[in-house]
């Protein structure tokens, strides 16, 4: 857990509450969090963000590019598409220089905005708060029914309230397993295990299974503990954070000293009327005037619940806020410090570079080296060869037909086998025999100058070399320049 020093002597408040989590029994049990449901602008415009966020989990994996998905993430093969681009085991580079960016993005992000990613973005948050909670308190109630329900003795009203509650949790788990699922090898094949028997896809039952499994475990009963006690998010904060880190915090400058509202008394103390709406919305139960803790994911719940409580003592909004401890102290926020300019420096580089990386990547690569170990080859006619390994990955979904030319002297090319054909995403290796006339070689070393096609357009220029036999006369001409050489 991370508090400011200063933020702590000011509020005068107890660091008791830091021995032990809000979602733990004094004695050693689990506390159930049932938090009032949150009503406010903050809430509105999350649940509208959190819809656009499940329209495209859910609606990706049905968009298609030329017959292909949008963006699939074959682990297991090892294929990856993002926005209808292929990438493979060969992009390797790429994928380990974008988690290096992203990681980057993440400290540089969380320095400037604190835990936003955590409220708005998160699936965990998503999926409990715009979901799930919404069932509890369609089916069950508000928190207060919720908590009566769950502490009563199983009569009918509770085994039918439950039952509906877990069949639809199972429910929505089974769909999020198989969209997730979809992402990985994609809508076609999801459809094929769906339609098929299990026992033609044993592996691919298996995965569903376990992931509605995995789901229908964390929303039915792990809930808020994924983020208190798994994520590692919430542990890193300590660092991550600085006092100009924008947190949703509680102004105490302005709330202190808390007290009662009274009715007809004129009131010196502060403007938290201490009604505890802050802490009854919580869904990890923390009290946010305690200051910043690992348990809170800024899902702007208490926001609501202040601003809700100041508007009819006729206060200005904003007790609780977006807002860094330095905003609070010194009204004033600085967002360029130093950590952040270097995050920004070392951000603008790495994006720099990927762009290059993505910018210059080509869709067909082909590598052509002589072959090692070999010599050149004496042939019919009076005419001398070089062996040549010939290398083409092709990244593309279409099958390529692969032509080579010779741009910079008249010569022969040979394919061996006429492999010419590259189908999509595949590599393939074959030989190549490159032959001259023996009169027209005049240096031990001939730089050749290779243009390769597909479908009659240049796709990439190999320059390399030709090894091959220098006249007896050129020879005799280049030991004596040699020997005047030594001589000299």
């Amino acid at each position: 857990m991370t508090v400011n020093k200063l933020e702590t002597e000011e509020t005068n408040g107890s660091e008791s509450f830091r021995d032990s989590l809000g979602i733990v029994e004094k004695s050693g049990k689990r506390k159930w969090v049932y938090p009032k449901e949150p009503k406010g602008r903050y809430t509105n415009a999350r649940n509208i963000f959190s819809g656009i966020l499940l329209l495209i989990l859910f609606g990706t994996p049905f968009i298609t590019k030329d017959g292909h998905p949008f963006m699939l993430f074959d682990i297991i093969n090892r294929k990856f598409i993002l926005f209808g681009f292929p990438f493979g085991p060969h992009d390797f580079y790429l994928l380990g220089l974008t988690m290096i960016t992203t990681i980057v993005f993440i400290f540089l992000f969380t320095a400037v905005f604190g835990r936003l990613f955590c409220g708005w973005v998160c699936p965990q948050t998503v999926f409990m708060e715009s979901v799930f909670r919404k069932i509890d308190y369609w089916i069950e109630g508000d928190h207060r029914n919720q908590r009566r329900l769950n502490d009563s003795s199983w009569n009918g009203e509770k085994i039918l309230k439950k039952g509906f509650k877990y069949i639809i949790y199972f429910s929505i788990s089974f769909l999020v397993a198989n969209m997730l699922l979809a992402w990985i090898i994609g809508v076609e094949a999801l459809e094929k295990i769906v339609v098929a028997p299990v026992s033609e896809h044993t592996s691919g039952f298996i995965a569903i299974t376990l992931f509605t499994g995995l789901f229908y475990f964390i929303f039915i009963w792990f809930r808020e503990q994924a983020c208190i006690l798994v994520c590692p998010y919430g542990r890193l904060q300590g660092v991550l954070l600085d006092p100009n880190s924008i947190v949703i915090a509680y102004d105490y400058l302005r709330g202190e000293p808390k007290g009662k509202i009274k009715r007809n008394e004129e009131r010196t103390l502060g403007d938290c009327i201490d009604c505890n709406e802050c802490v009854v919305v919580c869904p990890t139960g923390i009290d946010i005037r305690n200051g910043t803790q690992l348990e809170c994911v800024n899902c702007t719940a208490c926001i609501d619940a202040c601003d809700n409580v100041m508007d009819k003592i006729q206060k200005p909004r904003g007790l609780i806020r977006y807002v860094s401890q330095n905003g609070i102290k010194e009204k004033t926020r600085k967002i360029f410090t130093p950590r952040v300019i270097g995050y920004t420096i070392v951000q603008i580089l790495l994006l720099s570079l990927l762009t290059f990386f993505l910018t210059t990547r080509s869709e067909i690569d082909v590598t052509i080296l002589r072959t090692p170990g070999m010599f050149f080859q004496e042939q019919p006619n009076d005419k001398v060869s070089n062996l040549y390994d010939m290398k083409v990955l092709n990244k593309t979904f279409e099958q390529q037909n692969i032509e080579v030319k010779l741009l910079n002297r008249e010569g022969d090319i040979k394919i061996l086998g006429d492999n010419k054909s590259i189908n999509p995403q595949e590599a393939a290796l074959t030989k190549m025999f490159i032959s001259f006339d023996k009169k027209s070689i005049t240096t031990m070393n001939t730089p050749l100058v290779i243009g390769v096609y597909s479908g009659g357009i240049e796709i990439q220029r190999i320059t390399t070399s030709f090894l091959g036999p220098v006249e007896k006369k050129d020879q005799d001409e280049k030991h004596h320049t040699d020997d005047n050489e030594d001589h000299k």
